[in-house]
């Protein structure tokens, strides 16, 4: 089934997702089972909030309304009134099979049926404030940006793009549908990059600091995490944080006690990750969120923490497995270059620029003139046309691919023939050759990623608590 992998979690497949970094965020309000049930996180209005704006008198209109056919006849019903739009049943039921197949799949135990259902409701309701402030914020998604994600799920379905439509149908989908969700979820996650992870600041002396830890660590594995969430609002109450707690604690007794893990994420975990048991995947200890990094290093495979507590609610994580990471240098081939770039203009046209470079590469290789002085005096090129054309070491990969191509193809002192990019007509010498450790500037960006996306998953969860909850919900189940 071609199914697009869900941006936030690499490796986990959703039909409404596409792919990228594993964020553990919060959910909404959910139905528990048994009588017990966590403090409300989203003020859930008795009437929807009133609103100037004609969009909004039309959705709120349309919003209570179940759609019926010419004769009368119930065709769907709405299940969650969220700010201006619907969460309909149909998109309910469709993602309760989904996920339902999943978890089969995982063999994970289901929990009844509408504890499941009023998770994934939670869950499209989310969806459905988060395309709302992306629609209201401006952002737009491209039509390169949605072929090139389409082009990436093609890939993964061992598909061109051409095919994808038929490999889609085969499949019971429509592609058109299939295109729409796709960039509902990229423009979705470009808002959650604006407006979550752009904010977080690394500061060059927390970075030194972060790698002066990780490089003191003796511990040197990789760890495949469960996670539960029970979630609190900004402003709850002592006897609301009491009750979380409560449920949290209680939660880690009956996990350490023998109850499927990922059936207990299922049926209560706040967090994002509930609908796939909790599971984080394989992470890094430097790539963990950082409030679990010393639990999880001190855990044994198998085992279940206690509750830990932080600015989003209660935690409760389960170490399934660890493994060795290795630690190889990294040695890449570096190349050392310097190029001439002129751009055509109206008065220059692609013609006389190639050209003119011809002339320019004749008198270097005669000796009448010199590259750096031409690359001073002539190459449009700000960064290095004050350095002669000087571009430094660097790796093939990070030129534009016509640049790398014809740079790869020349021996050490040699001269290109003009050639074009995106950028204008070049031409490139090499300077020299060599194979280099990159271990360290390399490490230095993982560390960099890790920390980030680390306190990117705190930050995300804080984030989805708060417009949550200055959103109009009305839950229809």
């Amino acid at each position: 089934m071609v199914k697009i992998p869900r941006v936030l979690h690499p490796g986990t497949l959703s039909p409404i997702g596409c792919c990228a970094l594993a964020l553990c965020c919060v959910l909404g309000l959910m139905a528990w089972p048994d009588g017990a049930r966590a403090a409300p996180r989203h003020k859930q209005s008795q009437t929807p909030p009133t609103d100037s704006s004609s969009t909004s008198a039309s959705s709120a209109s349309t919003a209570t309304t179940p759609k019926r056919s010419n004769d009368g006849q119930l065709l769907d019903r709405i299940v969650a009134v969220v700010d201006d739009g619907v969460v309909l049943e149909s998109e309910l039921d469709a993602r309760v099979r989904e996920i339902t197949t999943q978890l089969q799949a995982q063999n994970v135990a289901l929990p009844p049926e509408a504890t499941l259902r009023s998770q994934v409701l939670d869950q499209l309701v989310i969806e459905e404030i988060e395309a709302q402030r992306a629609e209201h914020a401006g952002v737009k998604v491209s039509d390169e940006q949605l072929n090139e994600a389409l082009e990436e799920v093609a890939k993964q379905q061992n598909v061109t793009l051409e095919e994808l439509p038929q490999k889609l149908a085969q499949d019971g989908g429509d592609y058109a549908q299939y295109r729409q969700e796709l960039r509902r979820e990229i423009a979705r996650e470009m808002l959650r990059q604006r407006d979550v992870t752009q904010r977080i600041v690394i500061t060059p002396r927390e970075l030194d600091q972060y790698m002066q830890q990780q490089r003191n660590s003796s511990d040197m594995n990789e760890y495949n995490v469960s996670h539960i969430l029970i979630a609190i609002a900004q402003d709850a109450t002592p006897t609301q944080l009491t009750q979380a707690s409560k449920l949290a604690h209680d939660i880690a007794n009956r996990a350490r006690g023998g109850e499927d893990f990922a059936k207990l994420a299922v049926t209560y975990s706040q967090s994002e990750t509930a609908l796939q048991g909790g599971s984080l995947g394989w992470r890094k200890g430097s790539e963990l969120p950082t409030f679990l990094v010393d639990t999880i290093e001190r855990m044994k495979p198998g085992e279940v923490s206690d509750v830990i507590q932080t600015s989003s609610g209660f935690h409760v994580v389960k170490l399934n497995e660890k493994r060795s990471v290795d630690t190889k240098p990294q040695i890449v081939q570096q190349y050392h270059l310097r190029h001439i770039l002129i751009k055509p203009t109206e008065l220059e046209d692609d013609a006389t620029v190639h050209q003119k470079l011809d002339e320019m590469r004749a008198a270097i290789l005669d000796g009448k003139e010199d590259f750096a002085v031409l690359a001073k005096t002539n190459s449009q090129d700000p960064g290095s046309a004050v350095n002669g054309g000087d571009l430094g070491w660097a790796e093939l990969g990070n030129y534009v691919p016509e640049f790398s191509s014809v740079a790869a193809g020349l021996k050490v002192g040699e001269i290109s023939q003009p050639f074009h990019t995106q950028f204008g007509w070049h031409i490139v010498q090499m300077l020299g050759k060599r194979d280099y450790n990159n271990s360290s500037e390399a490490g230095r960006e993982r560390a960099y990623s890790a920390l980030r996306a680390s306190r990117a998953e705190e930050a995300t969860e804080l984030w989805r608590q708060q417009i949550r909850d200055e959103s109009y919900v009305e839950l229809r189940l």
